[in-house]
């Protein structure tokens, strides 16, 4: 497993959806199932921050605090 801090936005949500399926499947050991859902955690930090900050350069460039819908 990579350093979650080194992730791109990509990687930290594959490795999350694959940690998910994991969890749902109740087949793994409590100590694994405990294990993965802390990593879980840590990668979904990991996007929320990777997508907070694409949100913030989008408003820099736009030059407002609020990014209308596409139509």
């Amino acid at each position: 497993m990579s350093t979650i801090d080194e992730l791109s936005f990509e990687a930290a949500y594959a490795e999350l959806e694959t940690i998910l399926e994991q969890l749902e499947s109740g087949e793994l050991p409590l100590e694994d199932s405990v294990a993965l859902f802390e990593r879980g955690r840590k990668l979904s930090e990991r996007c929320q921050t990777l997508l907070d900050k694409a949100e913030l350069r989008v408003n820099q460039l736009t030059g407002s605090g609020d990014v209308e819908p596409l139509t």
